[in-house]
């Protein structure tokens, strides 16, 4: 893995990473979502294998949410939370954000925004960061038919706006539009009016866990790879 604070992503972009660790739980019967264990790892640290594509990580999420990250807690993270807490995914973003403001770096041209439910978030974040640097590479004629965004979508059509890469001003700019509505907005209140492609999740990278049932499926899945090299889902580089 590189260091923390550095950079591997791709793209010849910069990137800052928002995770979000402070839902409820509630089809999990209330239990601390980001340290519900997956094959043997909690949601938040698999989620913070995606950490080496970010210059800067923010996990908005409670205090009790802290050990879930793992070794990761040490690696320079930025911790946030809603005010007030469980505003929703919004409110988190928002939060992640303001956060993102207290470094001494520029913007980053993309904020990557990730839940904290996503076992194979860093394969997600590879998909996404590879998507916004092919953007960037090829270039669009004017800011104003600029993409702004691109999230996963899955086989139905299901938008996974929660395993997304968004250019920062325009991210920014429609936290500001909502102001203090964020408290319980939607993320289609949020991006609504920005310029977003899917991009297929083929191989359910942005797969999430909702349930106990997908606690299992997911940790059988992960059982299942192969045992004589690194799980790529679960292996940051």
């Amino acid at each position: 893995m590189c260091p923390a604070g550095s950079v591997s992503s791709p793209a010849g972009v910069t990137v800052d990473l928002i995770v979000l660790a402070g839902g409820r739980g509630s089809r999990l019967g209330g239990a601390l979502k980001p340290a519900v264990e997956v094959a043997g790892r909690t949601l938040l640290s698999r989620v913070l294998d995606a950490r080496p594509v970010a210059r800067n990580a923010v996990v908005v999420g409670p205090p009790a949410a802290r050990p879930a990250a793992g070794e990761r807690s040490s690696d320079a993270l930025i911790w946030a939370l809603e005010d007030p807490p469980f505003g929703g995914p919004v409110a988190g973003i928002a939060a992640g954000l303001r956060a993102l403001e207290t470094t001494s770096d520029a913007p980053a041209d993309w904020v990557l925004v990730l839940a904290c439910d996503l076992p194979w978030g860093a394969d997600a974040a590879r998909l996404l960061v590879a998507a916004a640097s092919a953007l960037d590479t090829v270039g669009e004629q004017t800011v104003g038919e600029q993409t702004e965004g691109v999230h996963l979508t899955d086989d139905t059509g299901h938008a996974q706006w929660l395993a997304g890469i968004y250019r920062t001003p325009a991210l920014r700019a429609a936290a500001n539009r909502l102001g203090d509505r964020v408290n319980g907005a939607s993320m289609r209140e949020l991006l609504a009016g920005l310029n977003l492609a899917g991009l297929l999740d083929d191989s359910e990278a942005g797969a999430d866990v909702d349930t106990w049932e997908d606690v299992e499926s997911s940790t059988a899945r992960l059982a299942a790879a192969p045992t004589n090299q690194p799980d790529p889902r679960s292996d940051p580089e």
